[in-house]
């Protein structure tokens, strides 16, 4: 008989936590205990997993013993406040925030790129940021062919990376502006209905944003290679779900055309969506849902002969962020290593 894992979702009545609860169940992960854990004003709720309706607990101490697998997705500062208790506990923390990512002790892990790093954890490993997944999962298989030199990104990202709230208040702006009344902006800082603006986390002294300099350092640690340039621009656009991302990539010599595009046609977590004659390419409602990264629009920079360009959209809740998560817990399981 196969065996079975006592597992935990902290944060589990947000976007992400819900997502997780989903994606178990789809992926037949195997669970012999699921507990839902979250803040005090949610415990008491009521989620259902598999038929079964599971109350969900505050969050203490005591709710980790006996845990094999904490899918931890409620931010940085309660990942931290909860991983030295979770890993005493014997548990292994999967955590989707940004606490532990560049910290060298913790692997930071995309499955379709470098699953051998999930056997160095000492008890935590990191989910990466939600465009760096979809990049790297984009991207991999061209540099495992022929290592690029640069990258630059520009990000159309949804509401759905600011939360379940903010994916709400897109909504109901939308409402409001059509019926001709002011829009509301209390979860993001602006407006996003009928308008855009660059990424709203914190500026750095480099004049890049957090989320920026997550794409840069946090692809270059997944990759496992320093030398590769990347600036990123991330813009909040006002789609409810999937981000996109237009994407060049510098080689140190030309790089056909065809041979990318049959690359990504056979690249695992990836869709190639192309059709040139109705100028139909990847877009977020398509990879709303869905677990593929779908890329197209491959062309040759006209400016560059070394450069390639390619668009790509993909579900940031689900590979961006949930799917990653329980796929480094199938590697977890499959290693023997939980």
């Amino acid at each position: 008989m196969a065996k079975e894992y006592r597992v935990a979702i902290l944060g589990a009545t947000g976007a992400v936590g819900t997502e997780l609860i989903h994606i178990l169940a789809e992926r037949k992960f195997p669970i012999k205990e699921l507990k839902l854990l979250a803040s005090p004003r949610s415990a008491g709720t009521k989620i259902s997993f598999q038929g079964e309706l599971i109350e969900v607990e505050a969050t203490t101490e005591e709710a980790f013993r006996g845990i094999d697998l904490v899918l931890a997705s409620a931010g940085s500062s309660t990942s931290k406040q909860w991983a030295s208790k979770i890993v005493a506990a014997g548990a292994v923390m999967i955590d989707n925030s940004s606490a532990f990512r560049l910290n060298p002790e913790v692997p930071l892990v995309v499955p379709e790129i470098n699953p051998h790093a999930v056997a160095k954890h000492q008890g935590i490993i990191a989910n990466p940021n939600c465009t760096t997944i979809l990049l790297g999962v984009a991207i991999y298989p061209l540099h495992r062919q022929q290592p690029i030199q640069r990258v630059v990104v520009a990000t159309y990202q949804s509401a759905s990376g600011a939360g379940a709230r903010a994916m709400e208040e897109l909504k109901a702006q939308t409402e409001a502006i059509l019926k001709g009344e002011t829009p509301k902006a209390e979860v993001l800082p602006y407006p996003l209905a009928f308008n855009l603006f660059p990424h709203n986390s914190p500026l750095q002294p480099n004049g890049y944003c957090e989320e920026e300099m997550k794409m840069v350092n946090e692809t270059r640690k997944i990759f496992g290679d320093d030398s590769i340039r990347l600036t990123a621009t991330c813009v909040r656009v006002p789609v409810l779900r999937a981000h996109s991302e237009a994407v060049n990539l510098e080689f140190s010599q030309p790089f056909p055309v065809e041979k990318a595009r049959e690359i990504l046609s056979l690249a695992p977590g990836v869709k190639l969506v192309e059709d040139w004659q109705r100028n139909y390419f990847p877009m977020p409602i398509d990879a709303t849902g869905k677990d593929e990264v779908l890329v197209g629009r491959i062309r040759q920079d006209i400016s560059n002969p070394n450069a390639l360009e390619l668009w790509l959209c993909g579900d940031q809740i689900r590979k961006g962020a949930a799917l990653n998560a329980v796929q480094i817990a199938e590697l977890l399981v499959a290693e023997n290593l939980l």
